[in-house]
């Protein structure tokens, strides 16, 4: 059982704090820490679909994160709408905070002066190719735009569930697909805009790394991806799983003159330096990790 696993590892490295992230780490390892009284710091880096897709999977993981959370130190939330679904249903009841997301390192992902080509306008989607992060809707759009001055990059790994439909749409011309690589910020280089379909993010770092190299973005409109952006001034949102939407998203971007478009990469950038740099997360985990000392000293 993975709670067996947890406790062994735990008991290995006798950890001073734990710090925990995702479902399982947070449900089983919390549970683990508070069986060896060991101090830990849970962070809710999303809802994920056995909670969202309501059932009683959904129910069986909102009693594992209950327990879970119930004697951490502290419990970080990558973004508002999560805390306070979290809070209202009594699943936390610890002390709480809001983060922004994982943070973005502004070294690595530098600014990078706009692409001065604009044939084609080269949208790039990156992430895993799976359904939730709306691949079907990106290929039903890219369709719909085909013949348009845009190309649809799509990097990332897929599975064998998406694999076959990747290289077709790419046989047909409707997209370029490159797989995963493994220098993600010289492909943000190349890119006029970042397109992310996703269903749903604790805080999207996909599109904190593209803003930070100056890029805009088009993105769902969903906790997790809306905080990212300023609507118009830095990217531009649509309907989650909806292939239109994302068609005349698109469209209305590719309409902008170049300059608009790279002084939305510009403000992209500004954003993230001042509400999405790394820094500030570990500044809240350090505090947190002092207070544990601390307190243990006594």
């Amino acid at each position: 059982m993975l709670s067996k696993q947890y406790k062994k590892q735990i008991k290995q490295i006798d950890p001073f704090v734990a710090l925990t992230y995702t479902i399982k780490p947070n449900a089983y390892g919390g549970i683990s820490c508070a069986k060896l009284g060991v101090p830990y710091i849970a962070n809710v880096t999303g809802l994920g679909d056995s909670i969202e897709n309501a059932g009683i999977l959904s129910k069986i993981s909102l009693a594992l994160y209950k327990r879970g959370l119930s004697h951490a130190e502290k419990v970080f939330f990558q973004n508002r709408t999560n805390c306070d679904f979290f809070v209202s249903k009594g699943i936390c009841s610890v002390d709480h905070d809001v983060i922004p997301g994982s943070g973005v390192n502004l070294e690595k992902h530098c600014f990078e002066e706009y692409p001065q080509s604009e044939s084609p306008i080269v949208i790039s989607v990156v992430g895993r190719m799976i359904k939730d992060k709306g691949i079907d809707e990106v290929l039903e759009a890219a369709r719909q735009l085909k013949g348009k001055n845009v190309l649809i990059r799509l990097i990332g790994h897929s599975g064998e569930e998406y694999l076959k439909k990747l290289e077709n749409a790419q046989n047909e011309g409707i997209i370029e697909y490159v797989g995963l690589q493994s220098d993600i910020h010289e492909w943000y280089k190349k890119s006029h805009a970042i397109l992310h379909a996703s269903y749903h993010e604790g805080m999207s770092n996909v599109l904190l790394e593209a803003s930070a190299c100056g890029r805009p973005v088009l993105a769902s409109n969903i906790p997790g991806c809306m905080e990212t952006f300023d609507e118009g001034v830095s990217g531009f949102g649509f309907k989650p799983k909806d292939a239109r939407a994302i068609v005349e998203t698109v469209e209305r971007f590719l309409a902008l003159p170049h300059e608009k478009k790279a002084e939305m990469g510009r403000m992209a950038r500004k954003k993230v330096e001042s509400e999405f740099d790394r820094n500030i997360v570990i500044g809240k985990y350090l505090t947190e990790i002092i207070r544990i000392e601390g307190e243990r000293n006594k």
